[in-house]
Protein backbone atom coordinates (compact mmCIF):
# COMPACT_ATOMS: atom_id res chain seq x y z
CA UNK A 1 0.00 0.00 0.00
CA UNK A 2 0.77 3.46 -0.79
CA UNK A 3 1.68 6.16 2.02
CA UNK A 4 -0.81 8.86 2.33
CA UNK A 5 0.56 12.23 3.28
CA UNK A 6 -2.23 14.15 5.48
CA UNK A 7 -0.53 17.04 6.68
CA UNK A 8 -3.23 19.69 8.56
CA UNK A 9 -0.97 22.01 9.97
CA UNK A 10 -0.88 25.88 8.27
CA UNK A 11 0.69 27.14 5.76
CA UNK A 12 3.75 28.75 7.12
CA UNK A 13 7.38 29.25 8.22
CA UNK A 14 7.99 26.07 10.32
CA UNK A 15 5.64 23.98 8.13
CA UNK A 16 8.08 24.83 5.11
CA UNK A 17 11.58 24.49 6.98
CA UNK A 18 10.16 20.88 8.04
CA UNK A 19 9.11 20.04 5.04
CA UNK A 20 12.19 20.97 2.86
CA UNK A 21 14.65 18.35 1.21
CA UNK A 22 18.19 17.66 1.36
CA UNK A 23 18.57 18.65 -2.42
CA UNK A 24 16.52 22.07 -1.18
CA UNK A 25 18.84 22.51 1.67
CA UNK A 26 21.49 21.69 -0.50
CA UNK A 27 20.69 24.51 -2.89
CA UNK A 28 20.10 27.34 -0.67
CA UNK A 29 23.64 26.66 0.92
CA UNK A 30 25.20 26.88 -2.48
CA UNK A 31 23.20 29.86 -3.08
CA UNK A 32 24.43 31.57 0.23
CA UNK A 33 28.42 30.49 -0.69
CA UNK A 34 28.17 32.09 -4.13
CA UNK A 35 26.55 35.49 -2.39
CA UNK A 36 29.42 35.87 -0.02
CA UNK A 37 31.59 34.74 -2.99
CA UNK A 38 29.95 38.02 -4.99
CA UNK A 39 30.39 40.50 -1.93
CA UNK A 40 34.04 39.31 -1.19
CA UNK A 41 34.88 39.75 -4.67
CA UNK A 42 33.21 43.07 -4.78
CA UNK A 43 34.97 44.41 -1.60
CA UNK A 44 38.18 43.48 -2.93
CA UNK A 45 37.78 44.98 -6.49
CA UNK A 46 36.31 48.16 -4.73
CA UNK A 47 39.73 48.16 -2.21
CA UNK A 48 42.01 47.72 -5.19
CA UNK A 49 40.05 50.71 -7.13
CA UNK A 50 40.72 52.95 -3.87
CA UNK A 51 44.79 51.97 -3.95
CA UNK A 52 44.78 52.14 -7.62
CA UNK A 53 43.40 56.18 -7.55
CA UNK A 54 45.34 57.18 -4.43
CA UNK A 55 48.17 56.37 -6.73
CA UNK A 56 47.02 57.90 -9.65
CA UNK A 57 46.40 61.09 -7.58
CA UNK A 58 50.25 60.49 -6.17
CA UNK A 59 51.68 60.40 -9.49
CA UNK A 60 49.75 63.37 -10.42
CA UNK A 61 51.18 65.76 -8.02
CA UNK A 62 54.97 64.80 -8.82
CA UNK A 63 54.49 65.24 -11.99
CA UNK A 64 52.99 68.61 -11.36
CA UNK A 65 49.58 67.72 -13.79
CA UNK A 66 46.32 68.87 -12.51
CA UNK A 67 44.28 66.34 -10.82
CA UNK A 68 41.47 66.70 -13.53
CA UNK A 69 42.23 65.91 -16.75
CA UNK A 70 39.51 66.46 -19.24
CA UNK A 71 39.72 65.40 -22.56
CA UNK A 72 40.74 67.70 -25.43
CA UNK A 73 37.72 69.31 -27.71
CA UNK A 74 38.11 68.20 -31.27
CA UNK A 75 38.49 71.74 -33.08
CA UNK A 76 35.08 72.76 -35.08
CA UNK A 77 35.09 71.73 -38.61
CA UNK A 78 36.67 74.32 -40.88
CA UNK A 79 33.21 75.90 -43.54
CA UNK A 80 34.38 77.44 -46.17
CA UNK A 81 33.28 81.08 -47.45
CA UNK A 82 31.20 79.88 -50.43
CA UNK A 83 29.93 77.33 -48.12
CA UNK A 84 29.09 79.69 -45.14
CA UNK A 85 26.93 82.21 -47.56
CA UNK A 86 24.79 79.21 -48.54
CA UNK A 87 23.89 78.25 -45.25
CA UNK A 88 23.38 81.80 -44.11
CA UNK A 89 21.09 82.54 -46.99
CA UNK A 90 19.01 79.16 -46.32
CA UNK A 91 18.75 80.26 -42.96
CA UNK A 92 17.46 83.63 -43.63
CA UNK A 93 15.29 82.00 -46.69
CA UNK A 94 13.61 79.90 -43.24
CA UNK A 95 13.25 82.48 -41.32
CA UNK A 96 10.97 84.74 -43.56
CA UNK A 97 7.80 85.13 -41.63
CA UNK A 98 5.90 84.00 -44.62
CA UNK A 99 2.63 83.55 -42.93
CA UNK A 100 2.52 87.03 -41.73
CA UNK A 101 3.65 88.95 -45.43
CA UNK A 102 0.89 86.19 -46.70
CA UNK A 103 -1.75 87.33 -44.40
CA UNK A 104 -0.90 91.24 -45.01
CA UNK A 105 -1.13 91.04 -48.79
CA UNK A 106 -3.82 89.36 -49.09
CA UNK A 107 -5.93 91.71 -46.95
CA UNK A 108 -4.48 94.69 -48.88
CA UNK A 109 -5.41 92.73 -52.43
CA UNK A 110 -8.51 94.00 -53.78
CA UNK A 111 -10.54 92.42 -56.22
CA UNK A 112 -9.27 94.93 -58.83
CA UNK A 113 -6.00 93.29 -58.82
CA UNK A 114 -4.40 90.20 -59.94
CA UNK A 115 -1.15 89.00 -58.06
CA UNK A 116 1.41 87.56 -60.79
CA UNK A 117 4.21 86.91 -58.25
CA UNK A 118 5.93 87.86 -54.53
CA UNK A 119 9.36 87.71 -54.22
CA UNK A 120 11.29 88.02 -50.50
CA UNK A 121 14.33 89.29 -50.22
CA UNK A 122 15.80 88.15 -47.13
CA UNK A 123 18.37 90.31 -46.89
CA UNK A 124 16.99 93.23 -47.67
CA UNK A 125 13.44 92.23 -45.60
CA UNK A 126 11.83 93.57 -48.57
CA UNK A 127 9.00 91.77 -50.95
CA UNK A 128 8.70 92.82 -54.60
CA UNK A 129 5.10 92.04 -55.78
CA UNK A 130 4.53 92.00 -59.50
CA UNK A 131 0.24 92.75 -60.24
CA UNK A 132 -2.18 93.45 -62.39
CA UNK A 133 -4.76 95.93 -62.22
CA UNK A 134 -7.63 97.53 -64.39
CA UNK A 135 -6.90 100.96 -64.02
CA UNK A 136 -4.20 103.83 -62.44
CA UNK A 137 -6.54 104.55 -59.77
CA UNK A 138 -6.30 100.93 -58.55
CA UNK A 139 -2.81 100.57 -58.87
CA UNK A 140 -2.48 103.52 -56.24
CA UNK A 141 -5.53 102.35 -54.61
CA UNK A 142 -3.38 99.15 -54.06
CA UNK A 143 -0.53 100.43 -52.69
CA UNK A 144 -2.01 103.16 -50.07
CA UNK A 145 -3.51 99.94 -48.61
CA UNK A 146 -0.31 98.01 -48.24
CA UNK A 147 0.66 101.01 -46.75
CA UNK A 148 -1.65 100.82 -43.97
CA UNK A 149 -1.30 97.03 -42.91
CA UNK A 150 0.80 96.89 -40.31
CA UNK A 151 3.82 94.80 -40.80
CA UNK A 152 5.01 97.51 -44.09
CA UNK A 153 4.64 100.36 -41.65
CA UNK A 154 3.97 103.66 -43.62
CA UNK A 155 6.49 105.00 -46.43
CA UNK A 156 8.35 101.49 -47.04
CA UNK A 157 5.91 100.65 -50.04
CA UNK A 158 7.58 101.98 -53.05
CA UNK A 159 5.93 101.61 -56.85
CA UNK A 160 8.59 100.78 -58.94
CA UNK A 161 7.31 100.92 -62.39
CA UNK A 162 4.56 100.38 -64.40
CA UNK A 163 3.26 99.75 -68.07
CA UNK A 164 0.39 98.81 -70.32
CA UNK A 165 0.28 95.81 -72.00
CA UNK A 166 -0.43 96.71 -75.44
CA UNK A 167 -1.25 93.14 -77.00
CA UNK A 168 -3.89 92.18 -74.10
CA UNK A 169 -6.97 93.11 -75.52
CA UNK A 170 -8.13 94.03 -72.26
CA UNK A 171 -4.80 96.30 -71.75
CA UNK A 172 -4.23 95.36 -68.19
CA UNK A 173 -1.50 98.04 -66.26
CA UNK A 174 0.94 95.89 -65.28
CA UNK A 175 3.09 97.32 -62.21
CA UNK A 176 6.09 96.23 -59.96
CA UNK A 177 6.12 97.46 -56.13
CA UNK A 178 8.44 96.82 -53.30
CA UNK A 179 7.57 97.03 -49.45
CA UNK A 180 10.02 96.81 -46.61
CA UNK A 181 8.76 94.87 -43.61
CA UNK A 182 9.46 95.64 -40.34
CA UNK A 183 11.11 93.31 -37.91
CA UNK A 184 8.96 91.44 -35.12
Amino acid sequence: MKRVRIDFAAPGLARTVHRTGPLGWSLALLAVLLCALAVATGWQMLTRQRELDARLALARRYAGAPEIVTAAAAPPPQIGEVQAQAVNAAVRQLNLPWRALHDAVEQATPKTIALIALEPDPRRRSIRITAEAKSSDDMIAYVEQLKQQALFGAGTVTLLRHETDELDPNRPLRFQLEAQWEAP
